[in-house]
């Protein structure tokens, strides 16, 4: 799994900022979650992206409005509840293990 490195970097950033992980690629009839974390009692859906080059578009451009739409779908799924507190995050990666830069920020739905 070749972004596999990029999602290890974006856990750790996320779990240093206080996040605290309830599941890690979990499928839904939606897509795939990268990551389901919980920060401040509000659930966090994370999408990670990683681009060595922009090439054919940045990270974020990849996540397009229907991608949006489907990581809240599987939030709601995994979830369980659709009056629970969810916000969608990306932690966006530049560049590749020997160097890089990583986004983290909030997407609006």
């Amino acid at each position: 799994m070749k972004g596999k490195w990029a999602e290890e970097l974006a856990l750790a950033h996320l779990l240093q900022k206080g996040y605290r992980l309830l599941g890690r690629n979990r499928r839904t009839p939606f897509g795939e979650v990268d990551l389901l974390m919980e920060k401040d009692g509000v659930y966090v859906v994370v999408e990670v992206k990683q681009r060595r080059t922009d090439r054919f578009g940045t990270p974020l451009e990849a996540i397009t409005p229907r991608k949006l739409s489907r990581l809240l779908q599987s939030a709601r799924y995994l979830l369980g509840r659709d009056d629970l507190p969810v916000r969608l995050e990306a932690v966006l990666v530049h560049g590749d293990p020997k160097g890089f830069r990583l986004e983290h920020r909030v997407l609006e739905v």
